[in-house]
């Protein structure tokens, strides 16, 4: 079975809530399995000797995401894999800034071994690229924005 795929069932068991997947193709198996956290005990500390209290720490900012810029959102309409080009080394479908048209190809989504191509449902400009090739992808994810 294919490294590539195996990282992406294991993405899948882990942002899902499932505990344990089993896929069989032909004669190979892969089995992934995660464990769950048992709650640990709780034990009361034991008491501690008055002290100086100690120096405030500096809490960071939170980093500031990065501005997604308004526009027509297209999503993902499976669960799968995304690709920017039809095969490795090619060209991408479309480029930030590209402009196109309603039912123009902007990706694949591979789902069970089949290449579903994600056509464009508005025609516009590409503003945003929101997913990185080769990522898994949820349904109902965003991947383009268009303007």
């Amino acid at each position: 079975m294919d490294l590539r795929k195996i990282k992406t069932l294991i993405e899948l068991v882990e942002s899902s809530g499932i505990a344990e997947l089993e896929i069989s193709e032909g004669e190979e198996r892969v089995r992934i399995s995660r464990s769950i956290a048992q709650p640990q005990q709780m034990y009361a500390p034991p008491p501690q000797v008055a002290a100086s209290p100690p120096p405030p720490v500096a809490i960071p900012a939170a980093p500031v995401p990065p501005a997604i810029p308004e526009g027509h959102i297209v999503k993902s309409p499976m669960v799968g894999s995304f690709y920017r080009c039809p095969s490795p080394g090619a060209k991408s479908f479309v480029e930030l800034g590209q402009a196109i048209q309603e039912g123009e190809t902007v990706c694949i989504i591979e789902a069970m071994k089949l290449l579903n191509e994600i056509e464009a449902d508005k025609s516009g400009t590409i503003k945003a690229i929101l997913v990185e090739n080769g990522q898994a992808v949820e349904y109902g994810q965003p991947l383009f924005i268009i303007g």
